[in-house]
């Protein structure tokens, strides 16, 4: 039998050319911004993992948390991968990935590293008793479906706002697919029609995957671009009540 080390050897690929480094080098999250200063202020309630897309940052999903569920805590990881650094005049800049939207192979081995170091951050931080419900945008909408990829059992259930799919051409880089198919696990995916950044045929194997592989809700959202909005806001809410997921005071 192989050690993790070994496993995570064989999923490194080639170079990048857009930021330094290998598609699918082990990465470890050092930095997170949690609700109400790390108090658990509703226990009895799932955590929110917040995780933010290409360029962004551990304040921006955080932001969003206001009004999507409000009574519930939630911790807000900042991405490993450097592409600015954060000053006085200027937040940081980071991603997930070693590119914007990798593809193929490369998307496999990133979407498998990002996995496992934010799988490997739960399980170092958040007590096993409680549910944690993963929720990203883009990059990180990516990142809340592999989770369940990932580690399926592990988790409530996921939203993907603006996401994609990793396509599966690495069969190592999703090792718990099959188990997922068993877990009827629920799942919300939100998208604009008029989204410029993921492909509409990215979108629409994203779709049919996540019909195939979780309880999916979906919506998409006339007009809007690669982004979020309150309608889209309103639809996660009532998603949230029907599946006994956030407080009822919103």
């Amino acid at each position: 039998m192989t050690d993790a080390s070994e496993d995570r050897g064989a999923l490194i690929g080639r170079p990048s050319t857009v930021v330094p480094g290998r598609f699918g080098d082990p990465l470890t999250v050092t930095a997170a911004r949690t609700s109400r200063d790390g108090a658990t202020a509703a226990g009895g309630r799932p955590l929110f993992l917040c995780l933010h897309g290409w360029g962004s940052n551990e304040d921006d999903l955080a932001d969003m948390m206001r009004y999507v569920a409000p009574y519930n805590d939630y911790v807000s990881l900042r991405a490993p991968l450097v592409l600015q650094e954060a000053s006085p005049m200027r937040p940081g800049a980071y991603s997930w990935l070693h590119d914007a939207i990798p593809v193929g192979e490369d998307l496999d081995r990133d979407a498998f590293a990002a996995a496992t170091a934010i799988d490997e951050w739960v399980t170092a931080n958040v007590d096993v008793g409680r549910d944690v419900v993963p929720i990203g945008f883009s990059q990180g909408g990516m990142l809340a479906i592999q989770l369940l990829r990932v580690h399926p059992e592990r988790y409530r259930a996921a939203i993907s706002l603006s996401g994609f799919l990793a396509p599966g051409a690495v069969d190592a880089a999703h090792p718990a697919d099959g188990q997922l198919l068993e877990l009827n696990i629920p799942t919300f995916y939100g998208y604009g029609s008029a989204d410029t950044v993921v492909p509409k045929y990215d979108i629409y194997e994203t779709l049919a995957w996540l019909e195939e592989y979780t309880w999916l809700t979906a919506h998409e959202y006339r007009g809007l671009d690669h982004a979020v909005s309150l309608p889209e806001f309103a639809d996660l809410r009532q998603w949230l009540l029907d599946h006994d997921i956030s407080s009822g005071i919103i």
